[in-house]
């Protein structure tokens, strides 16, 4: 078997054309409606003719906040949250994140899902990055933002079906433990990352 080399393919580019590779709908309908999520069925035609059906989620757009604070002792912490996740039957450590209502912004939504499930207000709220959870089905945006200059205002104002417990972990910590349970939540390693690349450019920049 011939050891792989670049010629084995076609180099990225931004530039290159990529029409012969869209599908166009031709239908759509709805489904099922879900509560947090809407199932739709499209009907869609390749650009070499071929017709499928193809099933989508259609959800409102998330936010993932990362609240971070300087300790007493001058470490960095995440303040993060223990809940149990009916998906997977059990406890995992996440960031507090939630849906963005119709209407508002990733940043106004931030503020008021942090506030609600931590009892704390922001006085800096960046927006790092947004991305498609899964672009094989899904339409909505996820958006991480990080939250600093935290202030405890309130206790949690949770939904009648929430329980949070929330909890502080070194930030450090948090990023070696983040894909192994009870850090596996997906979403919080995308966090992560777009932190970790945050910080890199913070870095360079000598910030």
């Amino acid at each position: 078997m011939a050891k792989l080399t670049e010629s084995d393919f076609t180099r990225y580019s931004d530039k290159e054309e990529v029409e012969h590779l869209n599908w166009n709908e031709l239908e759509r309908k709805e489904v099922a409606d879900c509560k947090i999520f809407k199932v739709n069925m499209s009907l869609r035609k390749s650009q070499d003719g071929r017709e499928g059906h193809f099933v989508s989620l259609d959800s409102p757009d998330w936010v993932t906040m990362m609240p971070i604070f300087t300790g007493k002792d001058g470490t960095e912490y995440f303040i993060m949250e223990k809940q149990f996740r009916h998906g997977t039957g059990r406890v995992t450590v996440e960031f507090p994140s939630g849906l963005v209502e119709k209407g508002e912004s990733a940043k106004v939504a931030c503020a008021r899902e942090l506030k609600e499930e931590t009892g704390l207000e922001a006085g800096k709220i960046e927006l790092l990055g947004s991305t498609c959870p899964n672009s094989a089905f899904m339409y909505n945006t996820a958006n991480y933002l990080l939250v600093s200059d935290l202030e405890l205002v309130s206790s949690q104002d949770l939904d009648a079906n929430e329980q949070i417990e929330v909890v502080y972990i070194p930030v450090e910590e948090a990023i070696k433990r983040m894909g192994a349970k009870p850090f596996d939540n997906g979403t919080m390693m995308t966090a992560i990352a777009y932190f970790m690349r945050s910080r890199r450019k913070k870095n360079e920049k000598g910030e």
